[in-house]
């Protein structure tokens, strides 16, 4: 063989293996969104709620304060708040709060909201039952929607010796406008849709 050969056996060799890692990479890149919101929802890392179709059934004595915090992504329009700022709750009582959003624009809007809990580590003890934050809202030209969360504080917060001193946890939603208005323009979903 040639040392012509043998160079261009080689640059095909590094061609196809550089080819496999940038594919590699980009698979890798694609899988870690899906993979990173797992992990939130698993751990309650970075203040990812539970969810849950009911509470436990138990309920403690001990009470928590919840605290509900609201706001709007930079180019949503919407005014969006919570209805009450805070309510006391039974840990493993189910809560429900609602939060308003009015359009005071001249067009129909469409939404998706983002939530947390702080402090963050109380996340994998903190479940929603109920939330408008499953599916995207349309609020018309000057419409007003009260939204509900349903939720719980899980009882097992008080067996873990980091957490059980916990005394406040604040709910915070951030309303985004959806980037595609085609799908929700003329169907307002109400609070009624859950």
């Amino acid at each position: 063989m040639s040392e012509d050969t043998t160079t261009q056996q080689n640059a095909r060799k590094t061609a196809r293996s550089a080819l496999m890692l940038v594919a590699g990479m980009g698979a890798l890149s694609f899988a870690s969104v899906p993979l990173y919101d797992l992990f939130c929802r698993v751990t309650g890392w970075g203040g990812t709620t539970q969810v849950a179709d009911e509470a436990t059934g138990e309920v403690l004595d001990q009470t928590i304060l919840v605290r509900f915090d609201a706001s709007t992504g930079r180019d949503m329009p919407w005014v969006f708040e919570p209805v009450q700022r805070e309510m006391r709750v039974r840990i493993g009582e189910t809560g429900l709060a609602f939060y308003r959003a009015t359009n005071p624009s001249d067009r129909p809007v469409m939404g998706t909201a983002s939530f947390n809990v702080a402090p963050f580590e109380v996340g994998s003890y903190f479940t929603k039952i109920q939330c408008f934050c499953f599916v995207e809202q349309v609020l018309q030209p000057g419409e007003s929607m009260e939204m509900p969360v349903t939720f719980f504080v899980d009882p097992e917060i008080v067996d873990d010796p980091e957490r059980s001193e916990t005394k406040v946890i604040t709910l915070s939603y951030t309303f985004y406008e959806t980037e595609d208005q085609q799908a929700g323009v003329g169907k307002a979903l109400t609070a009624d849709a859950f």
